[in-house]
């Protein structure tokens, strides 16, 4: 694919790639293969539903990294990647669900080809693309090598995001503004909720002016009423109804980037309980607001925001955030940091994060949330510009 096609510059790529080399050098690898989508694009540029069968990236201490996979998939890592046809391998259909062979037989093969065979291989073991089966085939095949778990270790230096990732980012959300937007004006009772998730869809996929939107990495999560609380729901066919709330999580995406921005809208009266949460998580998520700022900590988000909530009686457990960029189905967190009260990751420029303090009580959902970017100076700024309230509609 030439320069010019591709989302990134090429000083983009070479700078992940370096990254991602100085955490192999600390780990003492000498081969890295990455399975997760969302990391092998971000390495090589690869953007293609192909993420159902054994496919992935091999980058080696030195040289050109090689895109594997099946066959009719390497023609789209050819339309995608930056590398040359020269470090695009595919294996045939043959390997493809068979019960005779299996695709890391022809995975190892061609790392034996390409002189690794004895070498210290990090395979990313928690990851949803990456199976036991896989895993114990592969270790077989490479009876000399040294498979060890090099989880998260790509995710890791995705975390603070460039120039570039930021500018997608920002178109990301302004379609998740547009999104959130349409589906709070087009609530209302007697609606069915399939058919209010097929103009958020369309909304999303519309997008902004000339920003395309692409697939979110999570489909859209809209309970009404006793499913609200729920934290992930999705739709079914019935109508919305008058004196229910329902929480939209949702966002946009451009090019694989998310934005994640949920609202509450209620139909009716909002109950007092209802009420006095909301002043509660507006108040709660300023707080969190301003204790994100570079040098903080993650955990430092989270307390701020429990204080609030705890000055209300609220009692709150489980995390409130974590960062965000690009993915790929299932999930569009990054599986690295986590807004919560035990975690001590320091905040840099740069980093953006999904703050979601969300409250599911036993009656009701109330989901507002930002997704932030840590700043040089001062709190972090919020991509979205959407009023920060509980919606109510007549």
């Amino acid at each position: 694919m030439s320069a010019s096609h591709l989302p990134f510059s090429p000083a983009e790529y070479d700078r992940r790639l370096a990254l991602t080399r100085a955490a192999m050098a600390q780990a003492g690898l000498d081969l890295l293969f990455v399975t997760d989508p969302s990391n092998q694009a971000w390495l090589t540029g690869y953007d293609g539903w192909s993420f159902y069968v054994h496919q992935g990236v091999l980058v080696p201490a030195e040289g050109t990294p090689i895109w594997w996979g099946r066959n009719m998939d390497a023609v789209g890592a050819g339309r995608t990647c930056w590398m040359g046809a020269e470090c695009i391998h595919g294996y045939p259909d043959d390997y493809v669900q068979s019960t005779e062979r299996h695709a890391m037989q022809h995975l190892a093969a061609l790392i034996q080809d390409l002189g690794h065979s004895g070498a210290r291989i990090g395979v990313e073991m928690e990851n949803y693309y990456y199976s036991a089966r896989a895993h114990a085939v592969l270790t077989q095949e490479l009876p000399n090598a040294s498979l060890l778990d090099g989880s998260g270790m790509v995710n890791w230096q995705r975390l603070v995001k460039s120039d570039e990732e930021i500018g997608f980012m920002r178109k990301a959300a302004r379609i998740s503004q547009h999104v959130i937007e349409t589906a709070l004006q087009r609530a209302a009772p007697g609606l069915r909720k399939n058919e209010l998730v097929a103009e958020i869809y369309h909304a999303a996929l519309t997008g902004v002016g000339d920003i395309w939107g692409d697939y979110p990495a999570i489909v859209p999560l809209t309970p009404s009423g006793l499913d609200a609380t729920a934290a992930h729901l999705t739709w079914n066919g019935d109508e919305m109804r008058a004196g229910e709330a329902t929480f939209f999580e949702l966002s946009g995406c451009y090019r694989r980037y998310h934005a994640p921005l949920c609202r509450t809208v209620f139909l009716g009266t909002p109950p007092d309980d209802m009420r006095r949460a909301e002043e509660a998580q507006m108040a709660g998520i300023e707080a969190g607001l301003q204790a994100a700022r570079a040098g903080n900590r993650t955990c430092d988000i989270y307390n701020a925001f429990l204080e609030v909530l705890r000055s209300y009686g609220i009692d709150r457990t489980g995390r409130a955030g974590y960062p965000v960029g690009l993915s790929y189905p299932p999930d569009w967190g990054e599986r690295t940091a986590s807004i919560r009260a035990e975690d001590q990751t320091v905040l840099q420029p740069g980093m953006v994060f999904h703050f979601m303090p969300a409250l599911w009580m036993d009656s009701w959902g109330l989901e507002t949330t930002e997704t932030i970017l840590i700043q040089p100076e001062g709190a972090a700024q919020t991509l979205c510009d959407v009023p920060r309230k509980l919606f109510v509609k007549d």
